[in-house]
């Protein structure tokens, strides 16, 4: 890993210190812009569809930063349909131009699963697995 990727990398780590529950996360690298707003957008939702369903929650929805002033603009979360219940959040970063979108989700999702998954669509990540 590059330092940029390693300060990322120890960033999203300390997102997933224990808490309520213990989460897992990882990082989506893109080449995406401030001009490919759709495709970042296209990404997350392709990114969250691979989490839920290892996540087993049912049906969800994503719930935007938005649409609620107390929640930060290029963070969303994935949340279920019957209960709002978690199952992923993400942030959306802007680095050095392109974006990096850092999600994270219950440590009871199989994590080997979702990167392969991920991977498997195209794209360019990097597990982190909490505590």
């Amino acid at each position: 890993m590059d330092a940029l990727d390693d300060d990322l990398y120890r960033r999203t780590k300390a997102l997933l210190e224990p808490g309520d529950i213990e989460l897992n996360g990882l990082v989506l690298h893109t080449d995406l812009t401030s001009e490919d707003e759709s495709r970042l957008h296209e990404t997350t939702l392709e990114v969250g569809e691979v989490i839920a369903g290892h996540a087993d929650k049912g049906d969800w929805y994503v719930y935007s930063g938005n649409d609620d002033s107390r929640f930060g603009l290029n963070q969303h979360q994935g949340l279920t349909i019957a209960e709002d219940e978690f199952v992923w959040e993400c942030q959306q970063l802007l680095r050095e131009g392109t974006f990096d979108v850092v999600f994270y989700y219950e440590a009871n999702a199989d994590q080997d699963a979702i990167v392969g998954d991920v991977e498997a669509l195209g794209y360019r990540v990097t597990g982190v697995e909490g505590e």
